[in-house]
């Protein structure tokens, strides 16, 4: 039986930033400090107007193949996850192809996927290199959600950022085999998590601000989120799906080195870890300087784990990605 291992991990952050002293400018009811405390997010990086998912998915890989000293020329297909496509057609994927000059014989696909974006495309890699399709994969997750949410909306603004990340998923030996999954999916959910114009149900961009007693609500042409019902299935589905993975996997939450889920915001993980009798030190949070960047945080938070030294040769790691759809997914990394 083949193995599918990662070789190693790459992320790239805009420039353009957007502090809690920025928002609280536009929102001067709304506190640095009460920000902070209630997201755990000091800074989100911002694409430029300019900037789009396949530049910051392209700088991602570069990286990647400069600090890794990856062969560009043995990539034999390339996934991108990305809800904000360059465009409607061709594959954002393709154009991927072009800028990185990867070999035309390589495969490549877009699929749309949020928060649990990152597990579903491992699994992806995995069924490529288990089917003897591939030996390389290249896997980005690429999300420039900045530009679908409206300027009045405090909420989201308050916690997504754009991003990028690059892993290579390998039939060779790499850092950590990708070990059983288990997914999920209820789109009895999709409208709590919704960019409703813009597609072909809604094609035209005719959205008009929505406010109750003053405050915003929504306009169907930028990002809603319906923040009481995303956290009241993410209580529910998360540790369900926890302990899905660790039956299937045969281990138990003491068998786990480190926890690396969804980085969606401190409070919402605080719940969930607590919920599940997580340990807080096997527990790990990393999106105070970047945001919620939706199916990057899980690539970026196991990159920073892996620097600062958090995962050490033999360690079992767990992955969960939950969100937009409703979706779900989790696996084990075994170091």
């Amino acid at each position: 039986m083949p193995k599918a291992s990662i070789k190693a991990i790459a992320y790239y952050l805009p420039e353009e930033k957007l502090t809690n002293e920025d928002l609280n400018q536009s929102f001067p009811e709304w506190s640095a400090d009460k920000i902070s405390n209630k997201t755990g997010i000091f800074v989100r990086k911002i694409s430029s107007k300019a900037e789009f998912s396949s530049d910051m998915a392209t700088k991602a890989a570069e990286k990647l193949f400069a600090e890794f000293d990856i062969d560009r020329n043995k990539i034999d297909f390339i996934i991108l996850c990305t809800q904000s496509p360059d465009y409607f057609l061709p594959t954002t994927a393709c154009i991927l192809q072009h800028k990185l000059r990867i070999p035309t014989s390589a495969g490549a696909l877009d699929f749309n996927l949020g928060c649990s974006g990152y597990v579903y495309g491992l699994s992806l890699a995995k069924g490529l290199i288990y089917a003897n399709i591939a030996s390389n994969v290249l896997l980005i997750t690429a999300e420039t959600y900045s530009k679908f949410l409206n300027e009045k909306d405090k909420s989201n603004r308050t916690l997504f950022g754009d991003a990028a990340a690059a892993t290579l998923i390998t039939s060779d030996v790499g850092i950590c085999e990708i070990g059983e999954f288990v997914l999920g999916t209820d789109g009895s959910g999709a409208e709590n998590l919704i960019v409703k114009n813009g597609g072909m149900k809604h094609l035209e961009l005719n959205g008009v601000d929505i406010e109750i007693d003053g405050e915003f609500v929504r306009n169907d042409n930028n990002l809603y989120m319906d923040g009481g019902e995303i956290f009241k299935f993410t209580a529910r589905a998360v540790p369900d799906l926890v302990f899905d993975i660790l039956a299937k996997t045969n281990n138990t939450i003491n068998d786990i080195d480190l926890f690396v889920f969804h980085q969606a915001n401190e409070f919402m993980l605080n719940f969930i870890r607590k919920k599940i009798k997580i340990p807080e030190e096997k527990f790990y949070i990393f999106l105070k300087s970047c945001g919620n960047t939706v199916s990057s945080t899980i690539p970026i938070a196991l990159s920073e784990a892996i620097i600062e030294g958090r995962i050490e040769s033999g360690n079992q790691v767990l992955l969960s990605g939950f969100g937009v759809g409703y979706s779900w997914g989790s696996t084990i990394l075994k170091f």
